[in-house]
Order: C-alpha cells, then sequence, then structure tokens
C-alpha cells in the first residue's frame, strides 16, 4: 500500500519524468503551495502581517526556493526539505531575538526617532532615507496632522513604518 502511494505520487509530481508536463506542473504548484502555507503558519503566523527586513528576506528566499520545485529545476523533496529548513531558521533566529535585544537588533534593525516633542530630528531623516514630504505624509495618515509641533513622538519602526504619539492639547 505504501509502495502504491509512493509510485502514485512519484508519477503525478512527475518526479523520474525525462521532462515536466503540464500536469506535473500543475500537481506540484498545488502542493507547493499547500506546503507553503503550512509551513509559514507554523514557523512565523506574523511573517506577512508584521514584515521587518528579516521576514521579507524570508518570503523571497522562500519564493525563489519553492518555484524551483514546483518547475522541476531541482529536486522536489529535497527542495521542500530546504525550504523547512529555512523557516526553521528563521523561527530560531526570531526566538533567539526574543531572548536576547542585541541579537533583535543584529537582525531586525532598531527604530528611530524622528520628532520629539514637535522638533523633527534632521539627521535621523537623512539616516533613514525620509524626506520632509515622507513624513507629513505619515503624519496626516497615521495622525490626522498636519505639522509636526503637535507631535509628542514619531519613530522608524523596525517594519519601516512611522508610529506617531500625538502631544497633549
Amino acid at each position: 500500500m505504501v509502495d502504491q502511494i509512493w509510485l502514485w505520487t512519484g508519477w503525478a509530481l512527475g518526479l523520474d519524468a525525462p521532462e515536466l508536463a503540464l500536469g506535473h506542473m500543475l500537481v506540484r504548484a498545488v502542493v507547493v503551495f499547500i506546503f507553503a502555507i503550512v509551513i509559514v503558519r507554523v514557523g512565523k503566523k506574523r511573517f506577512i502581517s508584521e514584515n521587518t527586513a528579516f521576514d521579507v528576506i524570508l518570503g523571497v528566499m522562500l519564493g525563489s526556493i519553492l518555484s524551483r520545485a514546483i518547475t522541476g529545476q531541482s529536486p522536489f523533496f529535497p527542495t521542500l526539505g530546504a525550504s523547512v529548513l529555512l523557516v526553521a531558521l528563521h523561527w530560531f533566529f526570531a526566538r533567539i531575538a526574543v531572548r536576547w535585544d542585541d541579537f533583535g537588533t543584529l537582525i531586525k534593525g532598531n527604530t528611530r526617532v524622528l520628532i520629539r516633542d514637535g522638533t523633527v530630528d534632521w539627521e535621523a531623516m537623512r539616516r533613514s532615507n525620509l524626506s520632509r514630504n515622507d513624513l507629513l505624509e505619515a503624519l496626516r495618515l497615521q495622525a490626522n496632522l498636519l505639522t509636526w509641533d503637535q507631535v509628542k513622538e514619531a519613530r522608524l519602526e523596525r517594519n519601516g513604518e512611522i508610529s506617531i504619539i500625538k502631544a497633549d492639547p
């Protein structure tokens, strides 16, 4: 029975086929899609929602590796194994980052204060590659403010968003 399942799986995925047919690629696409959902959800639940560069790198690498499994450019099961390893490594680094702030800063970056008590830190803006218009846009979108003199603090967060705390009236 197990041998029959293995033979059918190999046939459906085109594991021994000299060239992948459309049907093989369709089956591979479905399997890889479900596989990617499972490993991302098991490995890192916030992967899609709050992207840091650390998270985006995983996404790009997973996409690159898993696409090779679909198109047959790499052996199917070793490619899935490499994907599991990447998600496990991402999870492991994230766990270390939770326990060791310096490591978290190394792989995820740190925040940068852009405005404090209505005063813009233009040097921090320059280092963050943010323009005056970028800052004003964030004030409008995030806090419904037109000027920064009503801001207690604004930070460029590790995920690239600007968080804003309004000053007390």
